[in-house]
């Protein structure tokens, strides 16, 4: 039987799944195993799935809206490529709920049909490849859930199957006899379904996903603090404890700090209280929570034997004191800073009045009314609370609160802690005229045109929102914007109002009690909630305006993460125009601080972050983002000035890099790369600090060279010669390496010794750390270079420079995964010259390696996946993944098997080691994959302008398979 060539690579791909590993399969056509590990998950697999196909079919019994919202950019990708899709779904056990049904009626490219078996608990994906007859499946245990594709411990296998094959055939017969037997999803049908979903009784969602989700305890009458709060209570404790009077929690949006402060405010029991805030808005819900808090547990169980009056009397120690409410007397008294700073209320009280005051948004501080009303009061404890401590201004917030942090919680921790609702990030392009996005935010005209609102509308209707009822908040550019699209929407069907600068507060108040009484659809403002409003029955958040600052998307994003009964997620839509500062969104939404433009990429490709929330760019956009990483200088001295401050003032003297390494901010080579060392960076921020051109050309030899962290052996040494005052035992060394598992041979040994001697570099790199060894070894021992050894004696300055430059070099080894007992780690980042070092090579030739050298019975390829179309056609070769397990390489042109340059890569003693990078604009850095082994070679030509040339295509074997984020990473 002659097979055609997609037969025989399904063949071969199937032996290698089934039979034996070492058939060269073909990737996309290999069976696989997926189980929600770390770098693959079943959602990757479906998008994956979707982007090849020619069309598509899901049997599955659940469907959730949460899982539809994960993948509904996909879903509207392909429906502009026009794929076109079939679902079969199920009523099952009454488990999806009506709103699902109707989340997919909206995909035009898609039909739905309910199956007729009153036992449907299919879960099975189909994707056909019309083109080379094939369909590849996906079956197993995964629903259309948000656990399912991301976080359950699920089994699933996916095969490929010609249209010829006899498991294929009786799968597809049976979906279509199924699919026959099945009633199109209708309106109608929804409608009749929802009757008896709202009637019956249902497998609740927790027993059938893991979507449950943590809420306050209830026990007694009392409210009990989640593990956050716990904690945070146990630290303001220790705080007091230690004779503190100040302290500062840092705690994200939605995490309960209100409950936080009512509750040690119930621990702490002072005689009187006073609870400052920012905004009149939330005072009245802030009131009634502390109440819930401090309403005595007996008074709750047996509120109805004491009656209304002890009610009313327990309620008479709250008061409030903002407009016209003016309650002096209260034991609670709850103040907006506008009224409480008056001089007329504020020496009302004297200086010790109140034992006990909380500061709410407490990152305005800096204000004169603030400061006027903390300097007047002399309280036995002045607590803290922010979500964002970041200031703009050159208030130390830190300071006054004498630099105690009790407590801090990020938006990412707590979303992985499940405090927060999951979000669903939607980035989509804003809408073109004449294929054009016009940028210009102060054309009103363009704005609120009716193209651009009617885009709008399409797209918010598309993505949706969870829950039954719409109420979105959208931010817009202006506020004479935010008024015409509140008219436009309104003139659409989704009664809408604006809230700005000049909305007065008991408007604001009536407009917000609106959104929640379900009266509109939408409030549109500026800026105006960023911060210090409370609306958790936000479903869905709409951005139509440049991010500029990531401060302020977070704090925008965090009005829909509070949790709120029937919102299961929050979709969040960005409108992305050509803007330059496009690269601060994901790193905003990842909370990646270290202005690395490697880290921002990494961010761009994640597709799930912090717990089940979810990113998803439309193609354009995501290639937007990417053109801004690539063309904005994130490490500009401006942006590092502010992180530099923003660090002093949180610990209260000159931040080190191993502070910015533990905090968690700037990446430690940022300052390396930009400056040669931290020294320079300190000198620019006007610090009192000196070196000798010595001393810093050394501590650059050590910021530029080791620090990277990526061989430790070094900067260990290094740390034990100061600490060993110069001086160690080689022996007495290599114990200690071995002890701490860093790798360590002959190899190594020789090289540490080619490298702090200077005379693995080149002439130039030599002149520039000082033409000076900074060990030497002789005698079995180990020696700090003399003048090193003096100027650390001499300048402490420098010792602290170099202790630190060594130690975050260590520190970046351990979060970087650089710490190993190999010479290098699967995934790290590598150049040429870290790839010379960790061999062991005598000498620095980056500049001369290319695309491969061989030494030392070693082999390092460099592979740029996406050639430059400014690179000459003669070095433009098809270097790609075949699959995740073999790799394609051809050597350079002009070259023969038989020449010696191929024998020594085809000697089984050579270690070929293979590093790829995704194209030229992620500068010198290659991905590190592993070593590999020459599975198969053959001689070919390769023509060269009007020369035809020999060249040697190989078949490289991973010895790990590539992860499968990794590999999508460069998949063609």
């Amino acid at each position: 039987m002659n097979l055609t060539e997609t037969q025989r690579r399904i063949t071969r791909s199937l032996s290698n799944g089934f039979v034996d590993q070492r058939f060269e399969g073909t990737e996309f056509l290999m069976p696989r195993f997926i189980y929600n590990n770390a770098g693959d998950s079943m959602l990757m697999h479906l998008e994956r799935e979707l982007d090849h196909c020619s069309s598509f079919t899901f049997v599955i019994a659940f469907v959730t809206e949460s899982a539809l919202a994960a993948l509904k950019v996909k879903l509207a990708d392909l429906a502009r490529h026009n794929i076109q899709g079939r679902i079969l779904t199920a009523d099952y056990l009454t488990f999806n709920a009506p709103k699902a049904f109707q989340e997919l009626l909206k995909f035009e490219n898609i039909e739905v049909r309910i199956a007729d078996s009153k036992a449907f608990h299919a879960k099975g994906y189909i994707f056909d490849h019309a083109d080379e007859q094939y369909q590849s499946v996906i079956i197993g245990s995964s629903n259309l859930t948000s656990g399912a594709l991301m976080r359950n411990y699920e089994w699933n296998v996916k095969f490929t199957s010609h249209d010829n094959g006899v498991l294929t055939d009786k799968l597809i017969s049976e979906v279509e006899k199924e699919w026959d037997a099945a009633q199109p999803l209708t309106n109608k049908w929804i409608d009749q379904y929802r009757i008896r979903y709202a009637s019956k009784p249902k497998v609740s969602r927790e027993e059938l996903l893991d979507d449950s989700s943590p809420q306050y305890l209830i026990g007694d009458g009392d409210i009990k603090p989640n593990d956050m709060q716990r904690d945070a209570l146990s630290s303001l404790d220790e705080v007091r404890k230690k004779g503190e009077h100040r302290a500062l929690v840092i705690s994200a949006t939605g995490t309960g700090k209100t409950y936080l402060g009512a509750l040690d405010v119930k621990n702490f029991q002072p005689k009187r209280f006073l609870y400052i805030v920012h905004r009149e808005q939330i005072l009245k819900k802030t009131v009634k929570s502390f109440q819930d808090v401090l309403w005595p547990k007996y008074l709750k169980k047996y509120g109805e034997l004491y009656g209304k009056q002890t009610r009313t009397k327990f309620e008479a120690e709250f008061g409030i004191i903002s407009g016209n409410d003016k309650n002096f007397s209260a034991k609670y008294l709850f103040a907006t800073i506008q009224t409480l700073s008056r001089d007329e209320q504020l020496t009302r009280f004297s200086s010790n009045y109140f034992d006990y005051i909380l500061i709410d948004e407490v990152h305005r501080a800096g204000a004169s009314s603030y400061q006027k009303v903390v300097d007047h009061f002399s309280p036995n404890f002045l607590l803290g609370m922010t979500a964002t401590p970041e200031r703009m201004d050159d208030f130390n917030l830190y300071e006054m609160f004498d630099y105690n942090i009790a407590y801090e919680i990020r938006l990412q921790v707590a979303l992985d802690a499940d405090m927060l609702c999951p979000f669903r990030y939607i980035g989509i392009t804003d809408y073109e005229r004449d294929g054009e996005v016009i940028d210009d935010p102060s054309n009103l005209k363009w704005l609120v045109s009716e193209e651009r609102v009617n885009y709008v509308v399409k797209q918010t209707e598309y993505y949706g929102y969870s829950g039954e009822v719409l109420r979105g908040l959208i931010f817009c550019s202006r506020t004479d914007e935010a008024y015409d699209l509140a008219s436009a929407l309104s003139a659409r069907g989704y009664p809408s109002e604006a809230i700005t600068g000049s909305t007065p507060q008991d408007q604001r108040d009536a407009i917000v009690q609106q959104l929640e009484n379900d009266e509109i659809s939408y409030i549109i403002t500026v800026d105006v909630f960023n911060e210090g409003v409370d609306i958790p029955c936000v479903n869905q958040i709409v951005m139509l305006r440049n991010t500029q600052s990531s401060i302020v998307f977070v704090q925008q994003l965090g009005r829909g993460l509070r949790k709120f009964q029937g919102k299961d997620f929050v979709t969040v839509i960005d409108f992305i125009g050509n803007y330059k500062n496009n690269y601060l969104i994901p790193i905003a939404l990842t909370g990646d601080k270290s202005r690395s433009k490697n880290n921002a990429r990494d961010d761009l490709e994640l597709k799930q972050v912090s717990g089940i929330s979810t990113i998803s760019f439309s193609e354009i956009a995501k290639e937007r983002i990417y053109n801004s990483i690539n063309n904005t200088a994130l490490d500009s001295l401006k942006v590092l000035r502010d992180d530099y401050q923003d660090l002093k003032n949180r610990l209260g003297r000159i931040p080190l890099l191993t502070d910015f390494q533990q905090h968690g901010t700037v990446d430690s080579m940022v300052f390396a790369n930009r400056f040669n060392n931290y020294y320079q960076f300190l000198l620019k921020m006007k610090e009192d600090i000196h070196l000798s051109f010595n001393e810093e050309a050394i501590l650059s030899f050590i910021s530029l060279e080791l620090m990277n962290g990526k061989r430790t052996v070094e900067l260990f040494l290094l740390q034990q010669l100061i600490k060993n005052y110069g001086q160690l035992d080689e022996q007495k060394f290599e114990i200690l390496i071995q002890h701490e598992n860093i790798f360590f041979d002959d190899t190594v040994k020789h090289s540490v010794s080619r490298v702090l001697s200077l005379d693995f570099f080149t002439t130039a790199n030599q002149k520039k750390y000082g033409d000076n060894s900074a060990v030497i070894s002789e005698a079995g021992y180990y020696r700090l270079n003399s003048d090193i050894l003096a100027a650390l004696d001499s300048n402490p300055w420098f010792k602290r420079l170099i202790e630190d430059a060594i130690s975050v070099g260590l520190l970046r080894a351990k979060d970087c995964h650089y710490m190993t007992n190999q010479r290098f780690t699967l995934y790290q980042r590598y150049t040429r010259k870290d790839v010379c070092r960790l061999l062991g090579w005598e000498n620095d030739v980056s500049s001369t390696v290319y695309g491969y050298r061989i030494r030392q019975q070693a082999c390092p390829i460099f592979v740029t996946y996406s050639k430059s179309d400014e690179i000459e056609d003669s070095i433009k070769y098809e270097d790609r993944f075949i699959n995740a397990d073999i790799f394609q390489w051809y050597t350079r042109h002009n070259v023969k098997i038989d020449s010696k340059e191929v024998q020594s890569i085809l000697d089984p003693t050579t270690t070929i080691h293979l590093f790829i990078k995704k194209s030229d604009d992620e500068g010198s850095d290659f991905y590190y994959f592993g070593e590999v082994t020459v599975e198969s070679y053959k001689q070919e030509t390769f023509q060269a302008k009007d020369k035809v040339e020999p060249i040697v295509k190989m078949l490289l074997r991973l010895k790990q398979q590539a992860r499968y984020d990794k590999y999508l990473l460069f998949e063609k």
